[in-house]
């Protein structure tokens, strides 16, 4: 099965300069990070706030230090990126390359992708289980081609204690050959059929190019599920329902749009009979990305692994034998990957904005108005009335964070929940509670409103998903607004260096593929790609399913040295993958 994370080529703008984690993000309570130059206008206005500190100010002499994001998403795009995970508080670095720590403010985004994608492929008759994480080099090796996809990839154990071991083992980089001798003794009937099987693990690729966390790394978490079938016709709906469940993840989950589509034979996962993809596109560096893969397998690991039943429809004369026929199988995966494509689409400079239905916390409420001359019971009161507040969103389902810590100013607060991405905050304060009223900052929009206590039971829900729609729209507004459509060469480099995602006629040939590729990545017939672009020129991300309405008759590939008309297939061609 493809991984998400399996694609080889390493994504240039994106690269971390160092795997292990820079000093303010490792530890930013010690070490602060550099300030980032500021503008001269701007740099006057701090200082003359500065030259007259205000009784407030000064009250805050001893208060813990906000370090927040201090590059801009459009500046520095590595450095922004690692320092919005870590501050975040979504990962962690460890001492192994590659290897990550999921926080609960990330690990709580799957646990949400897991509970959405169980409760669809459950009432598809998958059920969940659970296989080794070693595959004997052996069984590995089994088939040719599969092992190729991965073999610069595969982590190998060569010892067990002290002791040598007489066959290494694989860890697994993916299941196929790890189940499919299992289910080859679990298939014996057409009546066992379909068999369908899904695992929630993790897999381990010994990624050489830069890791980058969520994206690519050695070590992530996916779900890989597996399935045989009495005929291709039942293989290819499930593959569908599939990837529709998870272009539903990324669009009603994460608020990422995403285009379905069927990869071409140059693309597809090695061994599959066709691999159908779900295509996101990241505008800070206008590479399109993969986001998730749906396979059918065909029969070819069917034979590899001898699952074959007799042929339930064949008429057969008494003393006869049925023909054996092989199963047809698929298999499909969703990674972690997904958690860093939201990142990358949302965020903004101040950190994080997390889409409210994967939001850990949907809502914090954060007291103000409270100072040395708040009395004990005033400030108590005040508490209370807060927690009521709480009370009443989460008798509506709403998860809720009242931000009660003393020793942080309530703009320390904003800023910390800012940069954590929590969709709307809350402030309320002695002057709120006058009126009967809060006080709501959206995460993904500037400025305040207010809101009746009286409505909020049914205010604040309403008001979360229209932060859950509002985001969808932005960003598939942008995804739509680069993805250029065109049929002359002379427009197709262009467009790529302007970050668009063109879709273009092609005749879907690998040759006609490949020649794209080289002749997007150099000066060609006068047009001079990018110098900040990558060596390796465009790649074909899918053949979309959703087909421009008009291609007339006789249009030809887009590749001027092809002579073949485009046979109405289009591509989404970035010029590279993520």
């Amino acid at each position: 099965m493809t991984s998400n994370d399996a694609d080889s080529s390493s994504m240039a703008a994106l690269k971390l300069t160092d795997d292990q984690p820079k000093a303010e993000g490792a530890a930013p309570s010690t070490k602060p990070a550099k300030k980032a130059k500021e503008p001269k206008d701007q740099k006057a206005a701090v200082k003359s706030k500065a030259d007259k500190p205000s009784q407030q100010a000064k009250k805050k002499m001893g208060e813990p230090e906000l370090i927040g994001i201090t590059v801009g998403k459009n500046e520095d795009l590595s450095e922004w990126y690692q320092q919005t995970i870590l501050k975040g508080d979504l990962l962690e670095f460890t001492d192994v390359p590659g290897c990550y720590i999921y926080q609960p403010g990330s690990y709580r985004i799957w646990e949400f992708i897991q509970e959405f994608f169980n409760a669809r492929i459950r009432k598809m008759g998958v059920k969940n289980c659970y296989f080794p994480l070693f595959i004997s080099e052996a069984n590995l090796q089994r088939e040719k081609d599969h092992i190729e996809g991965f073999a610069a990839e595969v982590a190998w154990v060569t010892k067990g204690g002290k002791t040598k071991l007489e066959k290494r083992l694989a860890v697994r980089p993916t299941s196929e050959t790890a189940m499919y001798g299992f289910y080859s003794k679990k298939i014996r009937s057409h009546r066992d059929l379909p068999l369908k099987l899904n695992q929630w693990n993790n897999v381990v690729r010994w990624e050489f190019k830069h890791p980058m966390p969520f994206i690519r790394s050695r070590e992530f978490l996916w779900q890989e599920g597996h399935t045989a079938h009495m005929t291709e016709e039942e293989a290819g709906i499930e593959v569908r329902q599939i990837l529709d469940h998870y272009a539903s993840i990324y669009e009603d989950l994460l608020a990422v749009p995403v285009v379905k589509g069927k990869k071409t034979v140059n693309e597809q996962f090695p061994g599959a009979h066709y691999t159908t993809t779900v295509e996101g596109y990241i505008p800070a560096v206008g590479r399109g990305i993969q986001a998730a893969t749906s396979h059918c397998l065909g029969q070819h690991f069917a034979k590899m692994f001898d699952i074959q039943v007799e042929n339930p429809n064949q008429e057969v004369k008494e003393g006869e034998k049925r023909e054996k026929l092989y199963v047809w199988q698929n298999s499909w995966g969703f990674t972690t990957r997904s958690i860093g494509i939201m990142i990358l689409i949302h965020g903004d400079d101040k950190g994080l904005i997390i889409p409210p239905r994967v939001a850990d916390i949907q809502v914090a409420i954060v007291p103000v108005g409270v100072n040395a001359k708040t009395t004990d019971a005033d400030r108590e009161k005040l508490y209370d009335d807060i927690k009521n507040i709480a009370a009443t969103l989460e008798e509506k389902r709403v998860r809720v964070e009242c931000d009660f810590r003393e020793g942080y100013s309530p703009g320390y607060k904003f800023n910390d929940w800012e940069m954590k991405g929590v969709p709307l905050r809350i402030e309320f304060g002695p002057k709120d509670s006058a009126k009967s009223e809060i006080t709501f900052s959206r995460r993904d929009q500037e400025g305040k409103g207010t809101m009746s206590l009286s409505d909020i039971g049914t205010g604040i829900p309403k008001l979360l998903e229209t932060i859950q729609s509002d985001m969808f729209k932005k960003a598939s507004d942008e995804y739509a607004e680069h993805r250029k459509q065109i049929t002359e060469w002379k427009d197709f480099v262009p467009n790529l260096n302007q970050k668009n995602v063109v879709v273009v006629p092609h005749c879907a040939t690998g040759e006609c593929e490949d020649e794209i590729k080289k002749d997007s990545s150099g000066q060609v017939e006068g047009q001079e790609v990018d110098v900040r672009a990558p060596s390796m020129g465009a790649k074909s991300l899918c053949i979309p399913d959703e087909q421009p309405e008009e291609i007339k008759e006789g249009t030809h590939c887009i590749n001027p040295k092809c002579s073949l008309a485009s046979v109405d297939v289009m591509k989404l061609m970035p010029r590279k993958t993520i």
